[in-house]
Order: C-alpha cells, then sequence, then structure tokens
C-alpha cells in the first residue's frame, strides 16, 4: 500500500521567490514518484517523476524535486516563481507493481 500527503492545500507566492511544494509518502516497497500540474482550464500535465536511480529530477518549466527516501519526502521546488506557474500541482505514488493504483493529491498555487 501506498499514500501521498501534501502538508500545504494552498500556497501563495511573489513573482521571483521561490517555491516550496511539500510532498511526503508512504510505500512499502521502492516508490515511483510523480508530480502533475494543472492550469487553469486544462488537463493534468506530467511535470517531473522519480523512478530509480539520480535524485535530483528536473522538471519542466525550471520545476525539480529531490527524493529523499530518508525523510520519505518528495518535495517540488523552483528557484524563481513566476506568475504563469499558478495552477494546481499535484504529487502522486505508485508502487513497483503496475497493476497497482496510486493516490494522488494537490497543492494550489496561487499569486
Amino acid at each position: 500500500a501506498q499514500s501521498v500527503t501534501q502538508l500545504d492545500s494552498q500556497v501563495s507566492v511573489s513573482e521571483g521567490v521561490p517555491v516550496l511544494l511539500r510532498c511526503n509518502y508512504s510505500s512499502s516497497v521502492s516508490p515511483y514518484l510523480f508530480w502533475y500540474v494543472q492550469y487553469p482550464n486544462q488537463g493534468l500535465q506530467l511535470l517531473l517523476k522519480y523512478i530509480s536511480g539520480t535524485t535530483l529530477v528536473k522538471g519542466i518549466n525550471g520545476f525539480e524535486a529531490e527524493f529523499k527516501k530518508s525523510e520519505t519526502s518528495f518535495h517540488l521546488t523552483k528557484a524563481s516563481a513566476h506568475v504563469s506557474d499558478a495552477a494546481e500541482y499535484f504529487c502522486a505514488v505508485n508502487d513497483t507493481v503496475p497493476e497497482t493504483a496510486g493516490q494522488l493529491n494537490t497543492n494550489l498555487l496561487r499569486y
């Protein structure tokens, strides 16, 4: 079984400041971790994913996330926020069994 917890339901930032969206996971096996973004009036878009290997994952639009197994975290960061980043951000986890569905939680990033 696996789950994710996003610790900030809504994050408000000013343009040009760093962004942090926190995500902690629980998984009994080595997890696959994902961040998705949903811009207003658009569908879900994969932002980045961790499968294995390098723990610092770089995604689109300057976002990155670091897999920290010891802290069971996969926090999403961006060095400098832009107004176009206003959207809903979803952290998801899945285990290594393809038939098992993952859990999706959400953050709302506002400007």
